[in-house]
């Protein structure tokens, strides 16, 4: 399915709004004064539909406080609490205090995700951000995006989002695996490793990337001699391993989630150590929490790609004062833009719904005058000017497929203490389309 052009994703923001209000319509005098208002088309260059928000920004979010990925919860919960703080202190939206309500995502074995987005509904969020997982946004986007709210992922990464059918309501600031997958092929096959062992949870998530990286990894003249897409909900990864261990690649590369430490236990079983084989791994499983009850060592030399650009020493300064405990950053930052980012659109289309925010985010993140942050950009704004947000995950510039149309990736390397720093080796920074 092909995704809409521009002009094709406002009519089908819209469109949804349109049906949202006609389906949860009870009769009541608010709702039929919001289908009123609503009733003419907008005349404006934007094509932005008529104003039809409660004029409270309400920001709701399904991020992982259970699962697989439960490790990116804290990072994501305080980017978007740093964001929330920072917009409140600099006047709010709308002239009103920004509310935020937090849930959980669980995973794809359990219906949490689709429960948290029935309470946030309930309770008229205007933009959700989530999920992290690509298949628990899979299995939510109809039900958000059918309601008329932006949908906007801080993690999603599967390949799948570019075209998926989404009424123009969906966005992300993590970019497609095709970014990931490309540098990390190429990482493998500048570090001379000629032959290559995947082993990548069987998903939307760990195809595309596994996908990719031999794409990539075999352009430049590496192979890859056994791929194994296993289930990441069994308990046994030993047969899965032993595929690995029978064509005794150079390379072995991880591409899952929490159930990386289980994989990561059964390679050592087996004696496919790091000292004996370079290992790779991915944003998913990439963690300095999963692995802290291993040996010392375990992971030292492993070198890993995450989205995202370096995240400012005094940002995670910040988000530490608002969670002590936090140890691990990936995803802060383009949660932090992502709330930024949907604010700013709500301040530009003088609107809280979610189709003049998905209308306005394109705007707001190209093409004006360059700001870094909300305060500096919304007093752009409210001086007549266009802006162009660039966030502290990256320049973000939404392309016509909700995507960032350049992005980040990190090159990071394990150490003796099976983590990783939080500055990494590299940066690479590419264009997503081609």
């Amino acid at each position: 399915m092909i995704r809409i052009a521009p002009t094709g994703r406002v009519l089908a923001v819209a469109a949804a709004a349109s049906l949202a209000l006609t389906a949860c319509g009870g009769g009541g005098g608010d709702t039929a004064a919001k289908q009123s208002e609503s009733a003419a088309p907008s005349t404006a260059a934007s094509s932005a539909p008529a104003a039809k928000g409660d004029g409270t920004l309400t920001l709701g979010t399904v991020l992982p406080q259970t699962g697989s990925l439960a490790f990116l919860g804290p990072p994501e919960f305080a980017g978007v609490d740093q964001a929330v703080k920072e917009i409140n202190e600099a006047g709010g939206v709308l002239g009103k205090p920004v509310t935020k309500i937090h849930t959980d995502s669980g995973d794809t074995s359990t219906n949490i995700a689709s429960q948290s987005v029935d309470k946030l509904l309930a309770q008229k969020a205007d933009a959700i951000i989530g999920a992290a997982s690509s298949s628990v946004s899979e299995s939510i986007i109809d039900k958000i995006t059918g309601a008329g709210v932006v949908q906007f992922s801080p993690a999603n990464t599967s390949d799948k989002f570019t075209t998926i059918s989404d009424k123009g309501l969906y966005f992300r600031t993590a970019p497609p695996d095709k970014l990931q997958g490309r540098v990390l092929g190429d990482l493998i096959a500048a570090d001379g490793n000629d032959t290559i062992g995947i082993l990548a949870m069987q998903d939307s998530y760990g195809s595309g990337l596994a996908d990719q990286v031999t794409k990539t990894a075999e352009e430049a003249g590496a192979s890859v001699v056994e791929r194994v897409d296993y289930d990441p909900k069994s308990a046994d990864f030993s047969a899965d391993v032993a595929k690995i261990k029978a064509k005794n690649p150079k390379a072995i590369v991880l591409i899952g989630f929490e159930e990386g430490a289980k994989v990561v236990a059964e390679l050592v079983k087996q004696g496919l150590t790091t000292d004996k084989y370079k290992w790779y791994m991915v944003d998913g499983n990439m963690s300095n929490t999963n692995y802290q009850k291993m040996p010392k060592g375990t992971l030292k030399g492993v070198k890993g790609t995450i989205p995202g650009a370096e995240a400012p020493e005094e940002f995670r300064k910040k988000l530490v004062e608002l969670s002590p405990k936090l140890s691990d950053f990936t995803y802060a930052a383009e949660s932090y833009d992502a709330a930024n980012l949907i604010a700013l659109a709500a301040e530009a289309a003088k609107d809280d719904s979610g189709a003049s925010i998905a209308a306005k985010l394109p705007e707001v993140s190209k093409g004006g005058e360059k700001c870094k942050s909300f305060k500096e950009c919304v007093d752009l704004l409210k001086a007549g000017k266009d802006i162009d947000y660039d966030g502290l995950s990256g320049p973000v510039e939404f392309n016509d497929a909700g995507d960032p149309a350049v992005a980040t990736i990190g090159v990071y390397q394990y150490g003796d203490d099976n983590k990783y720093p939080g500055k990494a080796l590299e940066y690479r920074t590419g264009k997503i389309e081609g």
